[in-house]
C-alpha cells in the first residue's frame, strides 16, 4: 500500500509553465501518478505512489524556494488510485470564476486549527452559522452538524450562491469548510468582502484534519474525495438515501450507461436491481443495446 498526498499552496508564481516541466520531470522520475493545478495563483495537487517517492517528492518540493512549508496531508492509496499523471496551467488552482488578481486570499477568513474548531462547536455563540464550502454531492455524504449546504454542483456557483443569501450571514460568526482547505480560501475571502458576517473562519486543512483528530467529532458521515476511492469513511453515520428505493446508503457509482454516467447514491439492493444504472430506463436502454456501455470504474 502506498500514499496519497493531498497539498496546496497559494503563493505567486511567475512563469507556470517553467514549473510545469518540472514538475512533469519531477513525477515521472518517481512514478507518481495524479493531478496538479498550476496558475499564477499557486500549485493544487493530488499525487499517489510508494511512500519512498511520495517522502522524495516533498523533499524536492521543500528545497523549492516557492514551494516550501506547504501542509501536506496524506491518506492510505498509491499510483494506482489514478490512471495517469496530469499537470496543467490554469487560471485558477480551484476553479471559482473570479480572476485571481481580483479575488486574493488577502482577505480569507481566519484559520482554525482542529482543537479551535472542535470548541467553537462545543461551545459555539448564538448567532453561529456552519457553511459548507463543497458542492452538494459532497455534502450529501458527509457534513458538520448543522451546516448549511449550497444547492451547488461546481465551486464556480459558489459566489452566486452567496449573493442570493446574503441575510443567512448577515451580523453572524460564520465557520466555512471544505476538503482540504484550498476552496475556503478564496470562498472565504469572498465572503469578507461581502461585509455582511461579523466574523468568518475556516477551519485550517478541512476535513481531512479536522478527522484525523476527532473522527467522532461534529463531522458525520463519510467525506467524499477526488480520487479512486471516492468517499473516505469517517464514522458510522450514513446520512445519504439511495436514489432508487431511499434506504440508508453513502456509496457512490456511475451509471453504466456511457451516455448517461449519472454519479449517484444507491444502496447494493438497487445497484444489482437496475444493473449497474440509474434507472430502469437506462437499464432497458443498455439490455436493447441502444446506448454504449461505460468502463466500469473500480473503486479501491
Amino acid at each position: 500500500m502506498g500514499i496519497i498526498l493531498l497539498f496546496y499552496k497559494y503563493v505567486h508564481i511567475d512563469n507556470p509553465t517553467q514549473i510545469q516541466a518540472w514538475q512533469k520531470n519531477l513525477c515521472a522520475d518517481l512514478g507518481l501518478t495524479g493531478r496538479i493545478l498550476l496558475a499564477h495563483e499557486g500549485i493544487n495537487g493530488t499525487l499517489g505512489g510508494s511512500k519512498e517517492a511520495t517522502d522524495a517528492y516533498v523533499q524536492a518540493m521543500n528545497a523549492h524556494p516557492l514551494f516550501g512549508g506547504i501542509d501536506f496531508k496524506t491518506a492510505p492509496g498509491g499510483a494506482h488510485a489514478f490512471p495517469r499523471c496530469k499537470i496543467s496551467v490554469k487560471k485558477e488552482i480551484v476553479h471559482l470564476g473570479i480572476d485571481p488578481e481580483k479575488l486574493t486570499t488577502k482577505n480569507t477568513g481566519q484559520h482554525l486549527t482542529p482543537e479551535q474548531t472542535h470548541e467553537l462547536f462545543l461551545n459555539p455563540p448564538q448567532d453561529f452559522v456552519v457553511l459548507d464550502g463543497r458542492n452538494s454531492y459532497e455534502a450529501a455524504i458527509g457534513k458538520f452538524v448543522g451546516a448549511i449546504t449550497p444547492d451547488i454542483r461546481y465551486f464556480r456557483q459558489f459566489p452566486e450562491y452567496v449573493d442570493q443569501n446574503l441575510d443567512q450571514f448577515k451580523d453572524k460568526t460564520v465557520f466555512m469548510y471544505c476538503t482540504g482547505g484550498i476552496r475556503c480560501e478564496r470562498a472565504s475571502a469572498y465572503l469578507n468582502e461581502k461585509g455582511v458576517a461579523k466574523k468568518v473562519y475556516q477551519v485550517e486543512g478541512g476535513i481531512h484534519r479536522y478527522v484525523e483528530k476527532y473522527p467522532n467529532g461534529f463531522f458525520r458521515g463519510k467525506n467524499y474525495v477526488f480520487d479512486q476511492r471516492i468517499t473516505v469513511k469517517v464514522n458510522d453515520d450514513v446520512i445519504a438515501k439511495c436514489l432508487n428505493c431511499s434506504a440508508a446508503s453513502d456509496e457512490y457509482f456511475n451509471c453504466l450507461n456511457a451516455l448517461c454516467n449519472k454519479h449517484f447514491v444507491s444502496c447494493q439492493s438497487c445497484w444489482d436491481i437496475f444493473e449497474k444504472t440509474c434507472s430502469q430506463k437506462c437499464k432497458i436502454l443498455l439490455q436493447e443495446k441502444k446506448t454504449p456501455e461505460r468502463i466500469p470504474f473500480q473503486k479501491i
